[in-house]
């Protein structure tokens, strides 16, 4: 089932700060912010194994226990097993995102994009997550430390295994939907030009954003909305880097990335918008967009984003970012209120 029919154009919550994402997050603290979410009318979870070794999932499990399963959507991944075996966080190799989840549970991560990998992640993050189906699974990170034509081999793991279980499990009635979680454009754009498998859609963190959508919105966008799928952005707030954060991809905030922020912010300010708003807005306003799902970790940060969701932002606004050349002219807008 397509994505955009599965979510119609929400606000989601990405669950990658309850593994303790960047900071050793106490579990009332947790609980408080998924009770937010709830509350607030959030009824689209995102999540992964790989947030802090199934902690994350563990946490929404807990969270969400006793609400109605037919309530809410949940979407996690695949492509990694989390194993009983403890190993020594800081001896990880996790490339790019190597020091994320460095608070997380100590279980040893293994990269596994294989069929049968594939069947068991999916019934451990049942498991984990305590419900009786998964509503979407995307295939995680298959493109991760993109260097050259490394991340092809694991495509192709993942072609000949993950893409056939999910497929099948599809088909099965096991899962509605399947589609590709990355933070790249070039393996959506491979996985749309194959014949078989047919995903549903993608999750695309960090490349649809207010501070990054030429790539996205030139060679993935259209071909997305052509066929009626859908994208879930990812990471509106690049990071953290849009509303006054230090990092921007993992890493810290260039000089050029660090001017580009203060321009767009100078508007903002003029008008009297929040940088939430700009960037949520922004990125939902592409019709091929399914969802949002900015992470959180604190219960306020859930009523800054429905606030900002709501914000009445002028088209003069828009105007002129595009003036100034800090949003492509060829990228939706929201409609002005």
């Amino acid at each position: 089932m397509a994505l955009k029919a599965i979510l119609r154009g929400q606000l989601g919550f990405g669950a990658a700060p309850l593994g303790n994402m960047f900071r050793d997050i106490p579990e009332a603290e947790a609980r408080a912010t998924v009770e937010a979410a709830w509350n607030d009318g959030i009824r689209y979870y995102d999540n992964a194994p790989f947030y802090g070794a199934g902690l994350a999932e563990i946490r929404m499990g807990e969270m969400l226990a006793g609400k109605p399963r037919d309530a809410f959507v949940i979407s996690t991944k695949v492509g990694r097993i989390i194993l009983d075996e403890i190993e020594d966080i800081s001896a990880r190799d996790l490339g790019e995102k190597g020091e994320v989840f460095k608070y997380g549970r100590p279980n040893k991560i293994v990269n596994d994009y294989s069929e049968d990998a594939t069947y068991r992640s999916i019934e451990d993050s049942l498991k984990r997550l305590k419900v009786d189906h998964i509503d979407i699974a995307f295939v995680h990170d298959v493109a991760q430390d993109f260097y050259g034509d490394e991340w092809l081999g694991r495509f192709e793991e993942a072609r000949k295994g993950a893409f056939r279980a999910l497929d099948r499990m599809r088909d099965e009635g096991v899962i509605k939907a399947w589609g590709l979680g990355v933070n790249r454009v070039e393996p959506i754009e491979l996985l749309l030009a194959l014949d078989e498998p047919r995903p549903d859609g993608f999750l695309l963190a960090g490349r649809y954003t207010l501070l990054d959508h030429d790539r996205a919105l030139q060679r993935v966008m259209p071909m997305v909305q052509e066929r009626g799928l859908g994208i879930v952005v990812g990471g509106p707030y690049s990071s953290g880097a849009l509303v006054g954060g230090p990092n921007f991809e993992y890493a810290p905030v260039t000089p050029v990335m660090s001017a580009r922020i203060a321009a767009i912010k100078a508007i903002a300010d003029r008008y009297g918008i929040s940088m939430k708003a700009a960037g949520l807005q922004f990125s939902l306003a592409h019709p091929a967009v399914a969802a949002v799902i900015p992470g959180a970790s604190r219960p306020e940060r859930i009523a800054e984003d429905g606030a900002a969701l709501r914000e009445a932002i002028p088209a003069a606004f828009w105007a002129e970012l595009r003036e100034r050349g800090l949003v492509n002219p060829a990228a939706p807008l929201p409609v002005a209120g």
